[in-house]
């Protein structure tokens, strides 16, 4: 028995020199120069290049230079001066894309010295490849976002007829809000939207429902608290292209979602058009 487990030892020993062997003969060490300037580009420079068990960069903010350690079976260096390159920070092989640099803190711009000319034409389409595919998924995510862009502006239409203290238009109003409602394609939605849409979902149908089958003002706004409620709970986490303002009514205890800074009461209408005041800006 001693003598298999010395065996089984022995094997085990083997085979961790020979996969310490393997990777040490698979890892390759450079030195890079990329452009930064303080311990936040640092941070910024290393945490790009990293990849788990595949690379890792230190970088030096007095030289400007970057040991990268990498495997060269699974990365190289041109993918991980790429990962850097779209965290904003340029090497003498890929620059970073100048909407990228801007959004850098200020004391993060570094200066950008002409390095154009020793960009290759093979970066330079490699770079334009990524740039198209990001712009790709920017208007990926504003057909995501134009999924509720609908349900959100038949809620603005419902407020502003419940302003006018108009029960026809409110109902008709409804009936248009439901069907843009039962019109969103969940499937599109952002993750973190889609969880939100789910959880409120049959509260919006239900609340725009009863909205709907009547013209009574007065039954139409207490429906309306609720669907205000839920209509702020799906609009707090997904993107809006311009500010809605969260409206209070300290007379009912109620809230309600407006496009305008401006106080219109959509509780009382003219009878106290300017009661309330704005509690938050989703932005």
């Amino acid at each position: 028995m001693n003598n298999n487990i010395k065996i089984l030892t022995a094997i085990a020993v083997f085979l961790s020199v020979v996969a310490c062997i393997a990777q040490t003969k698979n890892t390759k060490t450079e030195s890079v120069k990329i452009y930064g300037n303080c311990e936040m580009c640092k941070n910024a420079i290393e945490k790009a290049g990293y990849s788990k068990k595949e690379a890792t960069v230190n970088w030096d903010k007095n030289t400007k230079e970057a040991t990268i350690s990498y495997d060269s079976l699974k990365t190289s260096k041109k993918e991980i001066l790429k990962r850097i390159a779209l965290a904003g920070y340029d090497s003498d092989s890929f620059l970073a894309p100048d909407d990228t640099y801007s959004t850098l803190a200020s004391c993060c711009q570094y200066e950008r010295v002409e390095k154009k000319a020793a960009i290759t034409e093979e970066s330079k389409m490699e770079m334009a490849s990524i740039e198209h595919s990001k712009h790709d998924a920017m208007a990926e995510t504003k057909q995501e976002v134009n999924q509720l862009s609908k349900v959100f502006e038949g809620y603005f239409v419902i407020k502003d007829a419940l302003v006018k203290t108009d029960g026809a238009i409110t109902s008709t109003n409804a009936k248009s809000l439901l069907k843009a409602i039962n019109e969103v394609q969940m499937d599109k939605l952002p993750m973190d939207v889609h969880m939100a849409w789910m959880k409120f979902l049959n509260a919006l149908k239900k609340d725009t429902e009863n909205i709907s089958k009547t013209q009574d003002v007065e039954k139409q706004r207490e429906s309306f608290k609720l669907l205000s409620k839920n209509i702020y709970e799906i609009l707090k986490v997904s993107k809006t292209s311009e500010p809605v303002f969260y409206q209070y009514c300290p007379m009912q205890d109620a809230n309600w979602l407006s496009k305008e800074e401006t106080i219109k009461n959509p509780y009382y209408g003219s009878q106290m058009l300017s009661c309330g005041k704005t509690i938050e800006t989703i932005k």
